[in-house]
């Protein structure tokens, strides 16, 4: 297996930007003088299957910074096993030089000053240029969406999704599954699938009234290629009504359904399926233990948890393939399927470095056109980025504690919370922060900034409950998402231990005093799943911060401890 030649074959050769400075054309020469187009396209093809993967995109059409995480804790038997490495550790596993492409694509360190080095990543307009160059390779490539995309931006908020429709659609996926889609609504869902020329899919998705299978969504779509029948399986997200408001949903129930999975799985193998493809976005280590409790699926692509790896993790005889996040990365996998058996397969996670890839000239077009109307008001700058803001990780990320801080400052609170949520692109130093930056990290349709009371010993009942579902040792039990992140409160966590029995030493910042179980605190959040919830949106709250500030720092967060990382 070659996959990580392949994804490295060009970065071997490059040597370190540190200290670089500037933007703009400077960071696209010196992207194009380490890379080539050629060069993140170049596969050795193998086999007559070919699949494309993207998932994760959040309606993030346009290129952007992305920093992966600095923290990504395993627990159980995923206890330092991949994506729960970071950093160097990380490069050292797949033998990443320092200061490479893979470097600054794959890992945190040194981020902002590779950035300036290798420009923003991803773009909808890049991606299709990768996604027509296999196909012209391969015409009988399926191309296949993870879920999250019809969510995460100012213009998909705007039109209720239907810029990121209108993208996709140019892209001729031939299947997607969901997750945020259906913080639209059931009804706007209905609405776009009544309109998408390709399958939905969720095998796991269904009618809440009556336990079967949601008439909506297929449970899997056939596809001949080259001889070869394959089956492509949807697995939606499986926690919706705990992660995400049901009652913006209410027909219908989700789990993960592992049982019904294998008679899936069963039935398509007895209607003649010669590969069996599981189009997942159950989380990395749920699609894990899902391979090794349901037999016979070849392929999973996963998504949900925006790992990036650049070879897959193979689970007895099923390979599981993680792609990332955000439009950073494709991945192509090459498969040799023979006698309805998987025979080989070959895999490259391509990265889609902006500035070296080119665009699209259809799909700018279209996304030129769906940004027009709002690009004034997208475009306004709010305040500047001193340091590096990113969000993503299992506790605070600096776009994370700037939000907590607008919330305890705008709200008059003692103590915020903030969604342990992936998404959200990154502002490197010296950015502008505009206000589509700011509609990146809070752009969702249950925005309300609430404001109330609570008490000591329900603030660790909340922290408790988060904390089992990041941290339970049976992915089956991880219910989605990452630690809520915390403004004016600091706590310690032990990832080792049992349910209700992590979290201590829990403190008001303000005062340095312990959280007295008794006593009543002024708390402000967001996104609470809770109907009728009031308050000013999220991103007004987070604007008018900003502007006060001018100049947003991001110093370091040192208010939650953890023990047994």
């Amino acid at each position: 297996m070659i996959s990580r030649r392949d994804f490295l074959q060009a970065s071997m050769a490059a040597a370190a930007l540190y200290g670089a400075s500037g933007f703009g054309r400077w960071s696209r020469l010196a992207a194009q003088q380490m890379l080539s187009q050629d060069d993140i396209l170049g596969f050795e093809p193998l086999g007559n299957v070919t699949l494309i993967h993207m998932t994760d995109i959040h309606a993030q059409l346009t290129p952007l910074y992305f920093r992966e995480p600095e923290v990504n804790i395993g627990v159980g038997a995923n206890r330092g096993e991949v994506p729960h490495i970071t950093g160097a550790e990380f490069r050292r596993f797949y033998g990443i030089e320092d200061g490479t492409p893979a470097h600054y694509a794959l890992t945190y360190n040194d981020f902002s000053a590779l950035a300036k080095g290798y420009g923003r990543m991803g773009g909808l307009d890049r991606i299709a240029t990768v996604i027509k160059a296999i196909r012209a390779e391969r015409p009988d490539a399926l191309l296949l969406d993870g879920g999250d995309t019809w969510h995460g931006s100012y213009t998909c908020l705007k039109t209720a999704g239907q810029d990121v429709v209108d993208a996709m659609n140019l892209l001729k996926p031939d299947a997607m599954t969901f997750h945020w889609e259906f913080t639209l609504g059931s009804d706007r869902v209905h609405e776009i699938l009544d309109t998408l020329p390709f399958a939905a899919l969720g095998q796991n998705i269904f009618d809440a009234e009556w336990d079967e299978p949601a008439e909506r969504f297929k449970p899997y779509q056939f596809f001949e290629k080259n001889g070869v029948n394959i089956a492509v399986i949807g697995q939606a997200f499986p926690y919706m009504p705990i992660a995400n408001p049901g009652w913006m949903f209410p027909e219908y129930s989700f789990g993960i359904r592992d049982e019904h999975m294998a008679q899936m799985v069963q039935e398509v193998r007895d209607q003649g399926a010669d590969l069996v493809v599981c189009l997942s976005h159950n989380g990395f280590d749920v699609d894990k233990k899902m391979a090794s409790v349901v037999p016979g699926i070849d392929v999973i692509l996963s998504g949900h948890t925006h790992d990036a790896l650049p070879e897959p993790v193979v689970v007895g005889d099923t390979i599981v393939i993680a792609t990332g996040s955000n439009g950073k990365f494709v991945s192509r996998v090459d498969l040799d399927v023979r006698d309805g058996k998987m025979m080989g397969y070959r895999h490259k996670l391509i990265p889609i470095f902006s500035d070296v890839i080119a665009p699209d000239a259809e799909m700018a077009a279209q996304i030129e056109s769906s940004r027009a109307p709002f690009l004034a008001d997208m475009q306004e700058v709010i305040g500047q980025a001193e340091g590096l803001l990113y969000r993503r990780g299992n506790f605070n990320g600096s776009w994370d504690d700037v939000i907590c801080d607008a919330l305890l400052s705008e709200r008059e609170a003692e103590i915020a919370l903030s969604p342990g949520v992936r998404w959200g692109p990154s502002l490197i130093p010296g950015q502008d922060i505009t206000r589509e930056d700011i509609f990146g990290v809070t752009s969702m349709t249950y925005p309300e900034a609430y404001r109330t009371e609570m008490n000591g010993e329900f603030l660790k009942v909340v922290l408790e409950d988060v904390a089992d579902n990041i941290f339970n040792p049976d992915p089956f039990y991880q219910q989605g998402g990452d630690m809520v992140r915390v403004g004016g409160m600091g706590y310690r966590i032990d990832v080792r231990k049992p349910q209700g029995e992590r979290i201590s030493e829990m403190t008001l910042l303000a005062t340095g005093e312990p959280i007295d179980p008794a006593r009543n605190y002024v708390v402000a959040g967001w996104a609470s799943v809770n109907e009728g919830t009031e308050g000013p949106p999220i991103w007004e709250v987070v604007e008018s911060h900003i502007r006060k500030l001018g100049t947003v720092n991001s110093d370091e967060n040192t208010s939650v401890t953890v023990d047994g990382a």
